[in-house]
């Protein structure tokens, strides 16, 4: 069978890694890929815009592409589910109207109340004066998010009120474009976040290996919120017992609260968690997609084959699908950054020493790259995602970084500190 994975990133890379990897799928396609798919034996990158739903759909047909995975949230939030639906054809995510539960905050706030699904109070706003004034009622430190999409960028946990009304500032001068027309403001929750990624048929889900993804750009969970500059698998924090009351009090409800508004729900469903002192699970977020850089973390971990996982969601049949298989090792990613990341980033930097990373056994997954004259340069802000595995966390930890100073490019910046806190 050919897939088509839609997306560039790191994530799109693992994907497209992973399926090649089962024996039913001969080639996969990438729209529009990077350098890291461009190089990768059986997979081809296509030069199409992630947002051009015809010209994905007649490619795939014309292909006999027997199945699409979508990686980013964008073209989910735009409706390529929906159209690739209407012609028939096999498509892993969500549709639009699920897809909101990503796209705006504050719908997946009044789902989450509907559902009893424990999660942070907040209030929604779309006045700067309203909100300003909800600030310094409540006092700091407090989370002000952009309600629309963001890039994982429209988040800020302020500690002070000034931080606080400053955020509010930015967002609604248009920092964000549309996605900062509405504010949701929330109370601050402490505790340790966990990324539990699920797929779903819409009817039954079943959760992935649990992750903790790194936020902040800098060490000691300092400095502004990024994309993510790291993951590792599995997450201590989550425990059996934690991952019990993750299934019966977040992701189930959530599936049937979306049932109950007619939406059928298929595809990845990321609960974004903070587990409280007390050992509780409450939803900082959710996502409609598979995280990044969560998924080059748990994807080399899997060994149940992930086309078979993914098309018994697309095709409803989760609920008789066996066990998934999992190694028994830790895995650990190292996002590697562009000079500048995540505000202005330089691009069109040499990349070198990929080859001698995975030579020592790690897996070296592109985001921000592109094939210039047959070189890989750097072509964003998050460049590299390389992941390692160990017996434990410690062994994986050692081995990634020793990966990772093989690599070299001007303007180059990784966090030293991925997985300490495991």
């Amino acid at each position: 069978m050919k897939v088509l994975v839609v997306g560039s990133g790191g994530r799109e890379h693992a994907l497209a890694w992973k399926l090649l990897q089962s024996p039913n799928i001969d080639r996969v396609f990438c729209i529009p890929g990077n350098g890291g798919t461009a190089t990768m034996p059986n997979c081809q990158n296509v030069s199409l815009s992630i947002d051009d739903f015809e010209g994905i759909l007649r490619f795939a047909q014309v292909q006999g592409v027997g199945f699409t995975i979508v990686g980013p949230e964008l073209p989910l939030a735009l409706g390529i589910v929906d159209y690739f639906q209407a012609a028939e054809a096999l498509i892993f995510g969500p549709t639009q109207e699920g897809a909101q539960i990503e796209a705006s905050k504050s719908w997946a706030k009044a789902l989450m109340q509907e559902a009893n699904i424990p999660t942070a109070a907040s209030a929604t706003f779309q006045s700067l004066e309203a909100a300003q004034a909800y600030i310094q009622q409540q006092g700091a430190p407090i989370v002000i998010k952009a309600d629309g999409l963001a890039s994982g960028k429209g988040v800020t946990v302020a500690m002070t009120i000034e931080e606080a009304t400053e955020a509010i500032d930015r967002i609604f001068a248009g920092q964000f474009g549309s996605a900062g027309e509405t504010v949701v403001i929330e109370e601050f929750m402490t505790g340790q976040e966990v990324s539990v990624l699920a797929v779903t048929d819409g009817k039954n889900i079943r959760p992935l290996m649990p992750a903790q993804d790194h936020k902040r750009l800098g060490d000691g969970d300092t400095g502004p919120n990024t994309g993510g500059m790291g993951a590792y698998a599995p997450a201590p924090i989550a425990t059996p017992e934690l991952m019990a009351k993750i299934q019966s009090q977040v992701l189930e409800p959530a599936i049937a609260a979306l049932k109950a508004r007619g939406i059928d729900y298929r595809g990845c469903l990321y609960a974004g968690l903070m587990v409280t002192p007390k050992g509780e699970p409450k939803v900082v977020e959710f996502n409609c997609r598979l995280g990044d850089p969560e998924t080059q973390a748990v994807l080399p971990l899997l060994e149940t084959n992930l086309d078979e996982l993914l098309l018994a969601c697309v095709e409803g049949n989760l609920g008789n699908f066996p066990p998934l298989k999992w190694k028994k090792q830790s895995s650990v990613c190292v996002v590697m950054a562009a000079g500048g990341y995540p505000d202005k980033v330089e691009t069109g930097q040499f990349v070198t020493g990929i080859g001698k990373a995975e030579d020592l056994g790690a897996f070296v997954f592109q985001s921000g790259t592109k094939l210039k004259n047959n070189a890989l340069v750097t072509n964003g802000g998050r460049v590299l995602g390389v992941t390692a595995l160990g017996d434990d966390i410690r062994n994986a930890i050692t081995n990634v970084y020793s990966a990772v100073e093989f690599i070299s490019y001007d303007g180059m910046y990784y966090r030293k500190d991925i997985a300490s806190k495991a």
